[in-house]
């Protein structure tokens, strides 16, 4: 196969109302150029970071609308964008098992090319680390304190899985991805340089873990915690076996 015709054709002539549209020229000339790769995963590595930066921009677009329809009250259209969102997330999980396809040999040559440059200095990823607190105040406020509602009664005392638990719901999930996205990411790290190396920053990336032990909505956390022990100190932290007699 002729490398060069089909390196030289790849991007197209940009001429297309498609091409135009999606400004596909720019785009894929976004990663550098064939011939400068440092090995053949490189190309993949900038494509999958690339993807990730404009999901997050897409998550980031999309949980400003909801803030603005969490302070209407409108559930339904809240919840739709939260499905896109959680969609999304769940494709940035995803996409983290391509770069497993490379060795660790070949990562450390793709390491070579970042200079001192980590993922913790996405722009989009940082974006989204400030965003939960005013979607959190919001939520207090419209669906929570107007009404004179609490956390502990839309989920225990006065539960009726009402709008208030179902954006709750929402809330969560959004946490639980973001979560996951960070764990399946440290263990990308696991696998690639290991968790016991330095970072790119001369730190270990230990330091990844204290985001896995952080949540957004330690609220929405903690009334499980607490249901469960009312719920254990009622019915018996440890029960009899269903075959004891």
């Amino acid at each position: 196969m002729d490398r060069q015709y089909f390196y030289s054709v790849m991007n197209g002539e940009g001429t297309l109302d498609y091409e135009l549209y999606l400004n596909t020229q720019q785009l894929l000339s976004c990663q550098k150029d064939f011939a400068a790769f440092c090995n053949g995963d490189e190309l993949q590595f900038q494509v999958v970071h690339q993807v990730e930066e404009l999901w997050m921009k897409l998550i980031g677009y999309t949980l400003l609308d909801i803030d603005d329809y969490i302070q209407q009250e409108n559930t339904p259209r809240l919840i739709t964008l939260f499905r896109r969102v959680h969609l999304a997330q769940r494709l940035m999980i995803d996409q983290l098992a391509l770069l497993e396809t490379m060795s660790p040999k070949e990562y450390q040559e793709i390491r070579r090319q970042l200079g001192n440059g980590s993922g913790q200095e996405s722009p989009s990823f940082r974006t989204l680390l400030k965003m939960h607190q005013p979607l959190w105040h919001s939520f207090k406020t419209c669906y929570l304190d107007r009404h004179n509602l609490t956390v502990e009664k839309i989920y225990d005392s006065e539960y009726s899985h009402s709008d208030a638990y179902v954006v709750a719901e929402a809330l969560a999930e959004f946490d639980e991805l973001f979560q996951k996205f960070r764990f399946h990411h440290v263990q990308l790290i696991h696998r690639t340089i290991g968790l016991g190396a330095k970072s790119l920053k001369g730190r270990s990336v230990e330091l990844l873990n204290e985001g896995l032990r952080t949540t957004f909505f330690p609220e929405l956390w903690e009334i499980r915690n607490r249901m469960t022990d009312a719920w254990g100190a009622r019915y018996g932290v440890v029960r009899d076996s269903l075959g004891g007699h």
